[in-house]
């Protein structure tokens, strides 16, 4: 009776081990089928991808996120504030162009912007930016020391740049109607009415009201009087 038992022992453990290594390589089979899966999936999404790739071949115009619409003012730095006046489509060299034409009231010129490139525009001031414009303009003018010719090229710079409040300290930095710039030479005029002109436009554009009201509150924020408005 011993001998049996320790033989129908064996035998069992022989048939437990037959098991497990049997269980083993289902396990490993299982692992091997789900990783050959996996892997004729990621061929299938390469390839896919592989394929929109080249269906994406298609010269298309890079654009940017600011879109404007017709009859929305926008400012050109080195014109001033324009209209846009139409959203006009071209083909140039196979490329789809979409464009912006863009009305300068002021120098009766019309601009053609390409959408991709409209890095060059900026949409006009906000009432709060005007009101800080108003009170640059009523601050006092900066002197400088250096001589007129480097001047007037850093105040052409600010006019070009598009930036208002710059614009607004070339106004007020050369408004003639102060203690401190008695005179002007035609240079400094020149400049002077063209930032005016500038601004004016933009105050217009943004406040909604006659040229001869915005022009009376640009001039009593510098301290312009009836004498000197008569001189422009």
């Amino acid at each position: 009776m011993p001998k049996k038992t320790k033989k129908t022992k064996k035998i069992k453990k022989v048939k437990k081990a037959k098991k497990i290594k049997s269980k083993k390589i289902k396990t490993k089979i299982t692992k091997n089928k789900l990783k050959n899966k996996e892997t004729t999936e990621v061929k299938k999404n390469n390839y896919s991808t592989e394929e929109k790739v080249e269906i994406k071949k298609i010269k298309k115009q890079p654009t940017e996120k600011r879109q404007y619409n017709l009859k929305d003012f926008v400012v050109y730095p080195k014109h001033g504030v324009g209209k846009i006046t139409g959203i006009e489509k071209a083909n140039i060299g196979q490329i789809d162009i979409q464009f912006y034409k863009i009305f300068v009231e002021k120098e009766k010129l019309t601009l053609t912007v390409p959408i991709n490139q409209q890095f060059n525009l900026r949409p006009i001031a906000t009432v709060n930016q005007i009101n800080k414009c108003i009170s640059i303009l009523k601050s006092k003018p900066k002197i400088k020391r250096t001589m007129w010719s480097r001047r007037a090229q850093e105040y052409d710079q600010k006019i070009n740049s598009g930036k208002i409040y710059e614009l607004a300290e070339v106004v007020k930095d050369l408004n003639k109607n102060s203690d401190i710039i008695a005179d002007q030479s035609y240079s400094e005029r020149q400049l002077f009415e063209k930032a005016y002109e500038r601004l004016k436009s933009e105050f217009e554009a943004v406040l909604q009201i006659i040229p001869e009201e915005v022009q009376k509150k640009m001039d009593k924020a510098l301290g312009r009087n009836q004498d000197v408005e008569a001189a422009i």
